[in-house]
This record gives structure tokens, sequence and C-alpha cells, in this order.
């Protein structure tokens, strides 16, 4: 049985040693902000965690400080942003010189049914009238629903296509971000007796069904880069096989970019600027190093700023 070692040797993102051609150490960069204006780089706030959410206004202005100039948004809730109304945030991001470009919702039921999609809809097009308020150009479900067979899949694809529309009407772009789970295989409910485990040949991986079941003019697919290399699958491929629905990514290692060795981000920049490219977040969710958060999407940002192939 192929290890996952071995599938990432196979695809080139582990080289020996763990260290990649080209790529550079962000603990050996030392990069200045005086260079730091010159290339446009977000970063997802979920990285942050409770070193934002401890003070919202002092967080904001110390990410613009490092040098992103976009940040994602992870904490809308009860038509709140980060627990501030729509006018109270957009001085919060002004103030720090941050632009607010996109966001990440979920719906509150995991279980789409023709029951609830109703309901689905109506929480969309509230989230988007909050969203439009504040500007952001993207709007983003990172949670996966539940997917166990083909009807479950179109079902979720209906109702993407429907938070879509209403996103599209509104001037919103909606997408899905994936995490590893995607990457799992389902079958047509008449043959789930038939099927081998999730991780088989058997069946059809269901980010596919996502993919194929959607229309690409109103659900774009923001590609986590980790996670797919975790769920077993070359993004590459991904970008190849289905060109221009990946138009934002996600940039993600296991913790600080460019240190585990396993994740060749210049080929995934290259491959991404040719295939429609528009806006990329860091996002960093453990740190094995003991720094903090701050710190980890600092070097992170080093890593990118020093990077020759980001734009």
């Amino acid at each position: 049985m192929e290890t996952k070692r071995d599938f990432l040797k196979k695809l080139g993102l582990l080289t020996v040693g763990g260290v990649m051609a080209g790529s550079v150490n962000p603990l050996q960069a030392a990069v200045s902000n005086a260079g730091a204006g010159k290339k446009s780089i977000g970063l997802q706030l979920y990285s942050l965690g409770k070193e934002l959410t401890a003070d919202v206004p002092a967080g904001l202005k110390k990410v613009a400080e490092i040098g992103y100039k976009t940040a994602e948004l992870a904490g809308y809730g009860d038509r709140k942003f980060y627990g501030s109304n729509v006018a109270e945030f957009q001085k919060m991001a002004g103030d720090a010189g941050l632009k607010i470009t996109g966001s990440h919702v979920n719906p509150p039921v995991r279980k789409y049914s023709a029951e609830n999609k109703g309901e689905i809809a109506e929480f969309w097009k509230k989230t988007v009238e909050d969203h439009a308020k504040l500007g952001v150009i993207t709007l983003v479900q990172p949670g996966m629903p539940a997917i166990d067979t083909h009807d479950d899949a179109a079902m979720v694809c209906e109702v993407f296509n429907k938070a879509g529309e209403i996103a599209k009407a509104a001037g919103i772009q909606w997408g899905y971000h994936n995490h590893s789970g995607e990457f799992k295989r389902v079958v047509k409910a008449e043959d789930k007796e038939k099927a081998n485990n999730q991780w088989s040949q058997g069946g059809d991986i269901i980010y596919d069904l996502l993919l194929n079941g959607t229309d690409p003019k109103l659900v774009f697919f923001e590609m986590d880069v980790y996670w797919t290399v975790m769920g077993q699958q070359d993004p590459l491929d991904y970008f190849e096989k289905y060109a221009g629905r990946f138009p934002v990514l996600h940039i993600k290692d296991r913790s600080v970019l460019g240190q585990s060795g396993m994740m060749n981000f210049e080929n995934i920049f290259n491959r991404a600027y040719k295939n429609g490219l528009n806006e990329f977040y860091v996002e960093i969710e453990g740190i094995r190093t003991g720094m903090t958060q701050f710190e980890g999407v600092k070097l992170c940002f080093d890593y990118l700023n020093k990077a020759s192939f980001v734009k």
C-alpha cells in the first residue's frame, strides 16, 4: 500500500532531505518591511485565533504592519464582524490600512435537503446583504456539508448554485473552500453496498462531483493546497483539469510556510497564475515551534515576499 510519504515523493512535493528546490527557509530570510509593499499578500484572519480577538483593532493594525495588504475574515456571526457592526468594523480595518476582500461563513446546517434548502438560501441572503455593505469581493463557505452519496452531492450543488446566484446579484463572488474530506469517494445510493472504503478507487471523488455539478458562473473554488495534498491529490492536476475554477487559493503548509519541505509552492504558484489566480491568502493553523501566531504569520509573509515565484 502506498504511504503518504511515497505519494508526496511521486508528486514532487517532497524532495530529498525535505528541502524543495528553489525554496527559501523563512527563518533564514531576513526580509525587512521596507520592501513589503511590492506584493499584495493576503491573510486569512483565522490564522491568529485569540491573538486577534483579544484586541481586534490592534490586531488588524499589526497584520498591516507586517506587510499584509488584504485579509479574509473568519469572524462573522449574528450579523456582526468580530462582534462589531459593519460601520464599526469598516473603521477598524480602514484605520489599520487593511483591505478586507473576503470572508468565510458557514450556514447553520450540515445536512442539506429539499426541506431545508430554503432556510439555507435565506441565511445566505442576510449574509450577503451584510457582506455587500462591508464591501468584500468574495464570500466563501469553508465547511463541508454531509455527503455520503451522489444524491447528497447533487443536493449540495443545487444549494451552492443558489448561494452563488444570491451573491452574484449583490456583486459578490461565492465560493467553496476544501479540506481533505472532499477527496474521499462516494457512490450512487443504489451501489452503496458494493462500495469499498471511502478512500478506495470505487466511486467518484466528492470534490470532482462538486466541481462538475456547480455552475462556473456562480460558484468558484478556493483551493486549500495543503489540504488537497493531505487528501492525496495533486493541486496541479486540478488546475489543469478545471482551469479557471480556482481564482483564489489558501496557501498553507504543515506549520510556517516552507518549513516542512513537503509543499512545492513554486510549482503551485506558477501553474495557478497560468490558470487565472487572482488572489491568495496565507493560512496557518497549529504552530509547532513555540512561537506566537503573529510571529508565525510574519514568517509566512517574509517567505512569500522573498519568493521570486510570487507576483
